[in-house]
């Protein structure tokens, strides 16, 4: 077995070095010809540009985010090299936000929370409703498992419609339509490649169902923001959720901001907090299979974009 020699960048992190070493690794200089980077700046492309330029040899570099639409719109993903991406790793406190989102959407918290008098009773359960996922990644499966105990029937919509473990039916992208309407809560969860860019607009705000909200943890470019905006002003839907927006930052003073039925976190679905020891173990996993020759985990379809 040959330790990987591995180059951790733009920046030195204890974290990233330790979980290199943990995995089998020899954490190099990149003027050392490491045969594999770890790379820790999800928006420095100019910086992973000239450091693969310097790393001629490097077979194998590892992301830290899960969507890797950045490095693709840089033109720098390639088959000469594997690529991994953190896609999977953060699942669990995403699908978390995503649930929470939709359980304080239909729960009229963002009103209650504002309160100073009574009010008018109202709310809306999960239990027994109809959910649509887009996407059928990681996010998707912790999401289905979360929901399990609500009832939900839900409905996965996904470039390959691969059966998935919760999920009462599995439909390609061409079927969104259908899937969206009758649903209660419908939740992004897919990546942003330019085929997912806008999947969210005018027409399927059309088709969605007054009563539904629209959860978003995925990427802001999704949705059409306008159309997101006329869709709650007219109410043919009951609200928006999102944790990611289109501009991001939305700037102060946007129509969204200040809306009973829109609730906005600020990307908090994964904070650096919950994403260090995540990533440390996605780094940890990959280094010691990159030296044992076995198959590595978030592989990046260089093609697809994801």
């Amino acid at each position: 077995m040959t330790a990987p020699r591995v180059a951790v960048g733009p920046f030195p992190s204890n974290f990233a070095t330790d979980a290199v070493r943990d995995g089998g690794g020899e954490v190099v200089e990149l003027q050392e010809n490491p045969d594999s980077l770890v790379w820790l700046d999800p928006a420095d492309m100019a910086g992973l540009t000239a450091w693969l330029e310097q790393a001629p040899l490097a077979r194998w570099v590892q992301l830290p985010f899960a969507g890797v639409e950045r490095v693709a719109a840089a033109g720098l993903l390639d088959e000469k090299r594997i690529w991994t991406c953190a896609k999977g790793a953060y699942a669990e406190p995403v699908a978390e936000h995503a649930l929470a989102l939709a359980l304080a959407g239909l729960r009229h918290l963002p009103t209650r929370v504002k309160a100073r008098s009574w009010g008018v009773a109202a709310g809306t359960s999960l239990y027994d409703q109809k959910v649509t996922i887009l996407g059928g990644g990681g996010i998707a499966t912790s999401l289905l498992e979360q929901l399990a105990p609500f009832r939900v029937e839900a409905t996965v919509v996904r470039r390959h419609p691969d059966p998935i473990p919760g999920a009462a039916r599995v439909v390609a992208t061409e079927h969104l339509h259908e899937a969206l309407s009758g649903s209660l809560v419908v939740v992004l969860a897919l990546a942003l490649t330019p085929e997912t860019s806008g999947i969210i607009g005018t027409d399927e705000f059309a088709v969605m169902d007054e009563s539904a909200w629209l959860v978003n943890v995925a990427r802001g470019g999704h949705v059409d923001t306008d159309a997101l905006v006329a869709a709650l002003e007219t109410k043919s839907i009951a609200g928006a959720a999102l944790d990611v927006t289109d501009p991001e930052p939305l700037h102060d003073g946007h129509p969204l901001w200040g809306r009973d039925d829109c609730i906005i976190t600020p990307h908090t679905a994964d904070t650096i907090e919950m994403v260090i020891p995540l990533l440390a173990n996605r780094i940890r996993t990959n280094v010691a299979r990159l030296a044992a020759g076995e198959p590595l985990v978030g592989l990046v379809d260089t093609v697809a974009g994801y």
